[in-house]
């Protein structure tokens, strides 16, 4: 199933995007997408059967904004440095471990909501990542099979950074990250029956229209089932948890001088194959 969120800002509704391509209205089946929503087995098992029946709702899409798949985000666990050709760029070894940081869940915006340049900054940096969404709570995994049995779903997710906050500013990269409106998610959340092989998905990121991130998530280092393993045994991951699972080779960092950062008045737009788009303006704050 491919599970939205629609409306303005603070007040989305449920939705969900057909095997026909038209949007339809969940709100009379679950309050909304969520991890309460993920960890209930009979509440998706509503869901697929109001869709299976074709009577749900149809909603005029025209105008009508797409807010992040997720409601009520628990925590944000990003993976660094985990595609080889990324780690290459930056002239980073690859880590013997996965690279863990956090992102605040009130940075998570809608897939086509402006994105801003923080007061001061210089070097906001685009990252096209596969977003992991849990849907069963994960302790102490034994197994990257078991890794993947946690997971409810999959979205596009923007890992904007800034990285002179992130590497020149001291401490760890959470200055970099957690700026307002740096993690656009969506638009969609697909579920996990959908997405045979993570490994096998294609992320593509352009800035006004220039393609700049071209790569698969075969490049990962460490791949989604040992990602939440390995994240499980340092902490406990709940359903309505996301987990970024790290870039490909062609961020702005990457490049040659003058490095291209985001400026005011840019456009960029991404996809993950089977995913969804984005687009986003940036704005300065």
């Amino acid at each position: 199933m491919k599970l939205l969120r629609v409306g303005t800002a603070g007040a989305e509704r449920p939705a969900l995007l057909d095997t026909d391509g038209i949007l339809r209205d969940l709100s009379g089946v679950v309050p909304d997408v969520d991890g309460a929503l993920l960890a209930d087995e009979e509440a998706l098992a509503r869901v697929r059967a109001a869709a299976d029946a074709g009577t749900l709702p149809v909603l005029d899409a025209a105008g009508l904004r797409i807010g992040p798949p997720l409601g009520r985000i628990g925590k944000i666990v990003c993976i660094g440095l985990n595609y080889h050709d990324h780690a290459r760029e930056t002239g980073a070894e690859p880590p013997a471990e996965p690279v863990v940081f956090m992102k605040a869940p009130d940075t998570v915006v809608g897939p086509d909501d402006t994105v801003l340049v923080p007061r001061g900054s210089r070097k906001t940096d685009w990252e096209v990542e596969l977003a992991v969404v849990i849907g069963r709570t994960a302790r102490y995994l034994e197994s990257a099979a078991e890794g993947r049995a946690h997971v409810a779903g999959y979205a596009v997710a923007h890992d904007v950074s800034e990285r002179e906050f992130q590497i020149e500013r001291g401490g760890t990269w959470d200055k970099g990250k957690n700026c307002e409106t740096f993690n656009p998610l969506g638009p969609w959340l697909v579920t996990a029956d959908e997405v045979p092989d993570p490994q096998a998905l294609s992320l593509r990121l352009w800035v006004n229209g220039e393609l700049k991130q071209d790569g698969t998530t075969a490049e990962q280092i460490f791949p989604v089932g040992e990602v939440v393993r390995y994240v499980s045994r340092f902490m406990t991951l709940y359903p309505g948890d996301v987990i970024n699972t790290g870039t490909p080779a062609g961020v702005a960092m990457g490049q040659p001088e003058p490095k291209p950062y985001l400026r005011a008045g840019d456009v960029v737009e991404l996809e993950v194959e089977g995913l969804g788009r984005q687009r986003q303006e940036v704005k300065d704050a």
